[in-house]
């Protein structure tokens, strides 16, 4: 029997962490999980050692990576060309790895105090405490970090404060009160997480920056260009005629195209092209910005470079995808992307990490390229010297999957982080406009070959989360872990 309710309740655990996925995008049901947690929670005050909860922790992950990453299997099967048997293995092992980080969680907070502290203080500070180590070490994975998925609740106000790891804490502390309150059937933690939520909403309507200048037209160019005929080079032609008619279309004072949409270097793009989509941008007193590869002495970078009124200027991409821009030890392991994933540009270099923001449409503009607007921590490094947030990004490699959608999701917390709006230009979705609050003012469907224009503006000052980045969550889960104690000791088995 005690063999049986062990099985049931890892079962339970991992159940538990798949629903978590529900909460994300595109569906948001965001108390999911939080009430998924807490469940975990319950499991964890009932585990007999750290051994038992870090297994529960790692049955939690399981289910958590295993279903909110499974677009992993696309990227690397459908578009990489991986043997489906190979890349369903390889999926199978990152959300192993992964889940690491839930066990170890379960693990740390197993080795603390006893009781209602464990509870409402260890519990959340390891779980946010493995969720910034996974966020951060080899080069960083934050997907599917609990803040997330609070973007349209009233946890959201703490993120201009803490960030997005301080969201994280705050909406764990609230599935530790719950757990608290299930177990010792009290009212007292659950009045503790209504006071929360209520100031949450208070924060919610606070503006921590303010307008600058006057509002300005956009238009954020969505090609819809298949991955895989993306770098054919039979397709070049077509797609440069795409992006020319998109954009001559739609007029705008800053025209944004997506990551790579040129696919070739910038010094091969076509000169009657580039003189006429200038042409167009100064007509309209503004900027294009348009990304392509570019080379220079010898190196390879992912950028972004502008066209128009305005003198021309790059970002180079700094935080590069492991594997998929750059292999790490390439003597032992770079059969993978040469002779197993079909992933052009795959030895890339990096740019310097202390680019200062594009000067254009009259703006200070900080700008990103795919995967780097999930690091918060790295998008605060222009502020607050940057008025705009741009993020130019090719999520196509995982088809009509969640990732495109999770990955707006992230997007969305940068702005509310910083107190800037975000301008997301796409390939095949989700181009989007977002306030400076987070929410999104105007969006495309997906798939679908279009231009998203309005009108945006630039902020200035700086929100606390600006000032202090992610010192100030570190401090409190220090504090937290602290305040409950450390048992270096054995424990019962």
């Amino acid at each position: 029997m005690g063999k049986l309710m062990k099985f049931s309740k890892h079962g339970l655990a991992l159940l538990a962490g798949a629903s978590c996925v529900a909460g994300f995008a595109p569906v948001d049901y965001y108390p999911v999980p939080v009430l998924a947690l807490s469940l975990l929670f319950v499991f964890w005050s009932q585990a007999r050692s750290p051994r038992e909860a870090a297994g529960l922790g790692y049955s939690f992950g399981m289910g958590l990576f295993g279903a909110g990453v499974s677009w992993i299997y696309v990227a690397l099967h459908d578009y990489g060309d991986m043997n489906f048997w190979l890349a369903g293995l390889a999926t199978l092992i990152f959300s192993s790895f992964l889940s690491l980080f839930t066990a170890l969680a379960g693990y740390l907070q197993a080795r603390t105090g006893k009781g209602t502290l464990r509870i409402a203080l260890a519990m959340p500070a390891a779980w946010v405490l493995l969720e910034w180590v996974r966020g951060t070490i080899f080069t960083g994975f934050p997907w599917l970090t609990l803040g997330y998925a609070q973007i349209n609740s009233a946890l959201a106000g703490y993120a201009p404060i803490l960030g997005a790891y301080g969201v994280s804490l705050v909406a764990a502390i609230c599935a530790g009160l719950i757990a608290l309150s299930w177990r010792e059937r009290r009212p007292l933690p659950l009045a503790v997480l209504a006071g929360i939520l209520i100031a949450g909403a208070f924060l919610r309507s606070v503006s921590w920056t303010h307008p600058v200048g006057q509002p300005f037209s956009v238009a954020l160019v969505q090609g819809n260009i298949p991955q895989d005929i993306k770098f054919n080079p039979d397709s070049l032609n077509e797609t440069l005629n795409i992006y020319q008619d998109l954009v001559l279309r739609h007029p705008a004072r800053l025209t944004v195209l997506p990551e790579t949409a040129f696919p070739m270097m910038e010094d091969e793009v076509p000169e009657p092209l580039m003189e006429e989509l200038s042409r167009h941008a100064r007509k309209h007193g503004g900027d294009i910005l348009i990304g392509a590869f570019e080379r220079d002495n010898g190196s390879y970078y992912n950028s972004v470079f502008s066209r128009g009124s305005s003198e021309s200027q790059h970002y180079r991409k700094h935080h590069l995808v492991i594997f998929g821009e750059f292999i790490p030890m390439r003597p032992i392991l770079g059969w993978l992307i040469n002779d197993v994933l079909n992933i052009p540009m795959g030895d890339l270099a990096r740019g310097p990490s202390n680019q200062p923001p594009l000067s254009v449409a009259g703006q200070r503009i900080s700008v990103d390229i795919c995967y780097e607007d999930v690091f918060g921590e790295e998008i605060i490094g222009s502020l607050p010297d940057a008025t705009l947030l741009v993020n130019a990004t090719n999520d196509a490699w995982y088809g009509d999957s969640f990732a495109a959608a999770q990955h707006r999701q992230m997007s969305q917390m940068r702005a509310l982080e910083t107190g800037r709006m975000m301008l997301r230009a796409t390939n095949t979705g989700e181009t989007v406009i977002i306030g400076a609050d987070g929410r999104m003012l105007g969006r495309l469907p997906e798939h679908e070959k279009a231009v998203l224009q309005g009108m945006a503006r630039g902020y200035g000052g700086e929100t606390p989360y600006v000032h202090f980045g992610n010192a100030s969550v570190l401090i409190l889960i220090a504090l937290m872990l602290s305040i409950t104690g450390w048992k270096a000791g054995p424990k019962r088995s």
